[in-house]
């Protein structure tokens, strides 16, 4: 599962690394240290030629969905099974995305608590997040477009903290991912492999990190 993550990566940097060149006004962007369900999250859409950066609600709500809080509980998209389930069957043919990230959270189970724990890549560089998205329009005529992080097995990093890690992509693949007019759902299921772990860390983070109330860059720091 994929519950919590950070984006606090630099506006200029963002727009460089993910070649972006139709996006929000950059005083739209701000830190985030506790990204939460339901949050708007910074993500990448590609019309086949342009990229663009934008926001889309955490939490997929299909466009055939009578409810949006069905929302909350789409979350996460499990890899193995995107061909399978309705919600997520033809969005990940035609609607696919990049949810950006510099880090995200899991909690370690332990014999007396839950220990939060922040992953991150070891160069602190953000990640895309492989990610669906949907419009859905609400009973009063609004649209509302919205997102799932997919999720896969764990690498070795993370074997030990979860059983489910989000998909990050290698940057190689994430022009192959976006583009919408490709279709061979066979040829992208291989993207959704975990990450080498070899280019990943984890630590112990502060016990603040548990309420989505808390929101400062302390959430990231290495508990000694």
């Amino acid at each position: 599962m994929c519950g919590r993550f950070t984006l606090f990566t630099e506006f200029e940097k963002i727009i460089n690394r993910f070649d972006i060149q139709a996006s929000i006004d950059g005083e739209q962007y701000s830190f985030n240290y506790n990204v939460a369900p339901s949050h708007s999250v910074l993500s990448v859409i590609s019309d086949g030629n342009v990229n663009r950066l934008g926001y889309l609600r955490w939490g997929l709500i299909p466009s055939w969905a009578k409810d949006m809080k069905i929302g909350y509980k789409m979350i996460n998209a499990r890899a193995e099974t995107l061909t399978d389930k309705p919600s997520y069957r033809n969005a990940f043919k035609k609607r696919r995305c990049l949810i950006l990230a510099d880090s995200f959270y899991e909690w370690q189970k332990s014999p007396d608590r839950k220990i939060p724990m922040r992953i991150k890549l070891k160069n602190d560089e953000p990640f895309g997040m492989a990610g669906l998205w949907e419009s859905w329009k609400s009973p009063s005529g609004d649209t509302i477009y919205s997102c799932s992080v997919i999720t896969t097995k764990p690498n070795e990093l993370m074997e030990p903290i979860h059983d489910r890690m989000p998909v990050i992509l290698n940057p190689d693949d994430e022009k192959y991912w976006l583009d919408p007019t490709n279709e061979n759902t066979t040829e992208l299921s291989k993207l959704l492999k975990p990450f080498d772990y070899k280019m990943m860390e984890a630590f112990e983070v502060s016990n603040d990190v548990n309420s989505v109330k808390n929101n400062s860059i302390h959430l990231t720091q290495r508990v000694c």
